[in-house]
């Protein structure tokens, strides 16, 4: 490979880094759906929200987690979330647990 390859090739490297990291850090609208019976609090590691049964809630902007969502129950249980999660997905909190899905308005 010449120099005028490798450096190019070293350009480019660069360039889909930083698009993989600003793609990251840009923000989105953050997604939580509450399709069970009863109210849940939702902590995001930023925010604390809290959901009634049949609920929803959409965070304007957030972009993703900075790490696990805790989801409590009011019978007291916790599910933790792995994360991030970002706005690309949303959280869907159904039957006592609660799922990532992708984000899309017509899956439930």
């Amino acid at each position: 490979m010449s120099g005028r390859a490798r450096r190019g090739f070293r350009v480019l490297v660069a360039v889909a880094v930083v698009v993989m990291m600003s793609a990251c850090a840009r923000g989105g609208d953050l997604s939580i759906s509450n399709l069970g019976p009863d109210a849940v609090v939702v902590l995001t590691g930023d925010d604390e929200v809290s959901i009634a049964p049949d609920g929803g809630v959409v965070l304007l902007g957030y972009g993703c987690t900075p790490g696990d969502v805790t989801v409590r129950f009011t019978s007291g249980a916790v599910t933790v979330v792995p994360g991030p999660v970002c706005a690309e997905e949303r959280i869907v909190i159904h039957d006592g647990e609660a799922r990532v899905k992708p984000a899309t308005r017509d899956d439930v």
